[in-house]
C-alpha cells in the first residue's frame, strides 16, 4: 500500500525488451541514499503503478513490467529520460498524508488543460466512461501516483488544483495537455460502487 505522498523523482535509465518485446526490464534512477540496499521483491509505486524491485545498484533500482501493465498503464510510452514519480511502499505506524493508494491502476486519463489559478494550478482532466462514476468533488484520486483532492466532476472529466511545491517535486513540471496519465481510483469509491450492485 502507498499514500500518493510521492517522495523521489526519478527518472527511466534504461529500457530492455523481454519475450518478443511483450514484457520489459526497466533501470530507473532514484536519489535515495538507501537505493542500493532495497531489499529483492521490494514494492515502489512508479507513477502510480506498484512494480516489484528485481534488482538494485547504489542509484537505482530494476523492475519488470508485463505485458498486461503494459497496455494498461502509461509504461508502454516510456522512453530513458522519462520522469517518474516514486514512492516507497507504506509502513504500519508510517503517516498517512494523503490516501489510501494500492498501485494497482485503474485505467489512463488524459491531462486536458493547465490554467493558473491564483497561487496554484488548476489541471483539468479526461478518464474513460466506465471510471468517471467513481470520481467526486472532494474525493481522492492519484494521478500518476499523486494524491490529489478532486475540485470539479462533470461527467468523465474533473479538476484537480496543483500547488508550487507538488509541481516542482513531482511530474507535473513537466506535465503537458494531451498527455497521457495513470489514474487510480479511490479505493473507498470502488467498494461502495460493488455494495451498490450486490444490493
Amino acid at each position: 500500500m502507498f499514500t500518493g505522498i510521492v517522495s523521489a523523482l526519478g527518472t527511466v535509465r534504461e529500457i530492455v525488451p523481454i519475450g518478443e518485446a511483450a514484457d520489459m526490464r526497466l533501470v530507473i534512477a532514484a536519489p535515495w541514499p538507501d537505493t542500493g540496499a532495497i531489499p529483492l521483491g521490494a514494492s515502489i509505486a512508479c507513477s502510480g503503478c506498484c512494480l516489484t524491485v528485481i534488482a538494485t545498484e547504489a542509484d537505482a533500482f530494476a523492475v519488470q513490467a508485463s505485458a498486461e501493465t503494459l497496455a494498461h498503464t502509461t509504461l508502454g510510452t516510456w522512453r530513458a529520460g522519462t520522469r517518474v514519480n516514486l514512492e516507497r511502499a507504506l509502513r504500519l505506524g508510517d503517516e498517512l498524508g494523503g490516501h489510501l493508494v494500492s498501485g494497482h491502476v485503474d485505467g489512463v486519463g488524459t491531462a486536458l488543460a493547465a490554467v493558473a489559478e491564483h497561487g496554484s494550478t488548476r489541471w483539468r482532466f479526461r478518464v474513460p466512461a466506465s471510471l468517471a462514476r467513481f470520481i467526486a468533488v472532494k474525493g481522492s484520486v492519484a494521478v500518476d501516483g499523486v494524491s490529489l483532492t478532486v475540485n470539479s466532476a462533470e461527467g468523465a472529466e474533473f479538476g484537480v488544483n496543483i500547488i508550487p511545491h507538488t509541481a516542482a517535486v513531482t511530474s507535473f513540471a513537466t506535465l503537458r495537455p494531451g498527455d497521457a496519465v495513470n489514474i487510480e481510483i479511490d479505493l473507498l469509491a470502488r467498494y461502495v460502487a460493488r455494495l451498490q450492485e450486490c444490493a
